[in-house]
């Protein structure tokens, strides 16, 4: 395991690489921040957005909690929000999970893990409100897997309900909500194809994600 000096080390090598090859590289970034996309993932270490999407510092705005959660009484996730609509004027949201997911896995399972069970709550109404899509064959595995599939969904509707969204929406900005699933086992993100660019599409489009999935259109 690298030592705290060792990371150290490894970041002064990696600043070096990038100045060899692009010198300028940190003075542009150090004099501007405008990223098209903000990323809502989740706090697992083995899914690093700008890594697995192949973008630079300063090309994708950031927020991750575990299991990717957006709720209305978050404040650091709608400052992220906001800051990211209305400052940087992002063109896309995606809300990215990820199937093995150890957030929903307890979840699913209602592993009782102490004062996260609280913020896992969110996640459990999910599986509840679909229990259609849980099929009996199912081994918990893949049953987690599918809650992943619908927390994903589910956190797209929530981002474009909040007022934040809402508002640009109806000043005429165009910014468009994503909805993403990570595979952890071959580095794969496969679109859940729901993709909400207007206030009156939502409805619409959840339903033809969720049918997808062999659910209804109810949100």
């Amino acid at each position: 395991m690298p030592s705290l000096p060792d990371l150290l080390s490894n970041n002064r090598q990696w600043a070096e690489g990038v100045k060899r090859r692009d010198p300028g590289f940190f003075d542009r970034l150090a004099r501007q921040q405008a990223p098209r996309y903000l990323w809502i993932g989740c706090s697992d270490s083995r899914v690093p957005a700008n890594e697995i999407v192949g973008l630079m510092p300063g090309e994708l705005f950031v927020h991750r909690n575990v299991a990717n959660i957006v709720v209305h009484s978050d404040l650091n996730c709608l400052s992220v929000l906001q800051y990211a609509v209305e400052v940087l004027r992002v063109e896309h949201i995606i809300v990215c999970g990820h199937y093995g997911c150890g957030g929903v896995e307890a979840a699913w399972k209602r592993t009782p893990l102490g004062l996260i069970d609280n913020w896992l709550r969110h996640v459990q109404e999910i599986a509840e409100r679909h229990q259609q899509l849980f099929a009996r064959a199912m081994t918990d595995a893949e049953s987690a897997d599918r809650l992943g599939e619908l927390n994903v969904l589910e956190q797209v509707a929530n981002v474009c309900r909040t007022t934040i969204v809402h508002d640009a929406w109806r000043r005429g900005q165009s910014v468009a909500v994503h909805g993403w699933i990570y595979k952890l086992q071959d580095g794969i993100i496969r679109d859940l194809g729901l993709s909400v660019s207007r206030a009156d599409a939502l409805v619409k489009e959840f339903g033809r994600a969720l049918s997808a999935l062999g659910g209804g259109a109810a949100t």
